[in-house]
């Protein structure tokens, strides 16, 4: 129903930002990592990307500074037993590049230091996520991709698998991943470098 929200920051505080449209006030959760990006702009224009949660007794609208996070958002969702606070408390924890690279490397300690998420669910998240992107992009979601120059071996793959994770198509992940040397970077930085490649 809402794409995002734009307008300005008029109030920020612990796990929430309203953003003034047009007269009228949207209070939106938000996660940790988005309330550092845009705490220091009160009084300016922000534009924050949203989920709009439905339940029986209430609404309640979610904001993210960037569309990464809301694609992992919208992929922990999709967890069975992960519901959008539970998302939030993941992304409160880590960031959308340190969310895929924990799931794309097995990774369920890193998600298990959000708040309230115990090792089951972390392992849930990893398993469930996993099938997910082997269903949407074939049985072998880490098979050789088109790009040349990008192996399906290791980290790069494990790169190309974390952007399926935050939205991007597997082409777009191969020509942002493409000619970066990846010997010297962590996964998480690897990650980082083709989303500055890709925000361009």
């Amino acid at each position: 129903m809402y794409y995002h929200v734009k307008g300005e920051l008029c109030l920020t505080e612990a796990h929430t930002a309203v953003v003034d449209c047009g007269g009228v006030g949207y209070k939106l959760t938000v996660s940790n990592t988005t309330l550092a990006a845009i705490s220091h702009k009160l009084g300016e224009t922000v534009k924050l990307y949203t989920y709009l949660a439905v339940r029986e007794d209430a609404m309640e609208l979610y904001g993210f500074h960037s569309m990464q996070e809301h694609s992992a958002f919208c992929m922990l969702i999709t967890v069975s037993g992960v519901g959008p606070k539970a998302a939030m408390s993941i992304l409160s924890t880590l960031t959308p590049e340190q969310f895929a690279a924990a799931v794309c490397s097995s990774d369920t300690k890193a998600l298990g230091r959000a708040s309230g998420i115990g090792a089951k669910t972390a392992a849930r998240i990893v398993l469930e996520l996993k099938d997910k992107l082997a269903k949407e992009y074939g049985a072998d979601a880490v098979s050789t991709p088109v790009t040349p120059g990008i192996t399906a071996t290791g980290k790069l793959s494990d790169a190309v698998n974390a952007l399926l994770v935050l939205g991007y198509s597997r082409q777009e992940a191969n020509e942002a991943l493409s000619g970066i040397d990846s010997s010297s970077l962590t996964l998480e930085a690897l990650i980082t470098a083709a989303l500055r490649r890709l925000a361009k």
